[in-house]
């Protein structure tokens, strides 16, 4: 199962982590993962293109971690911005949540 942690400080998403795998299929056909992949990274390579920053990254080599931290010295319009479009990211996992909570569940803290 694919866990998904949102954090927050107040309204704002600062950072997000994913870990495990998704085993919907067998490998290179799960539906799961790839979605999962593709919004995430999608969301992480918007974030930086359109608001200028690099983020902290932490990736596990094989796969199945990926965590990723608003820098806290960006400017608040910035942060506003790119919590934006992780809050995009987020619907799109809550969708894949609700059609394969088998395999992804969703956590906020």
């Amino acid at each position: 199962m694919i866990h998904v942690n949102i954090y927050r400080h107040h309204k704002y998403i600062t950072a997000f982590e994913l870990s495990g795998h998704a085993d919907s299929g067998p490998y290179g056909y799960d539906l799961v993962c790839a979605a999962v992949s593709a919004v995430s990274f999608g969301s992480v390579n918007a974030v930086m293109k359109l608001c200028h920053t690099d983020l902290d990254i932490d990736q596990g080599a094989e796969g199945g971690y990926l965590r990723v931290e608003i820098p806290s010295s960006l400017n608040a319009q910035m942060k506003e911005k790119a919590s934006l479009l992780l809050e995009g990211m987020v619907i799109s996992l809550e969708t894949i949540e609700r059609d394969y909570g088998k395999f992804i569940k969703i956590h906020y803290k």
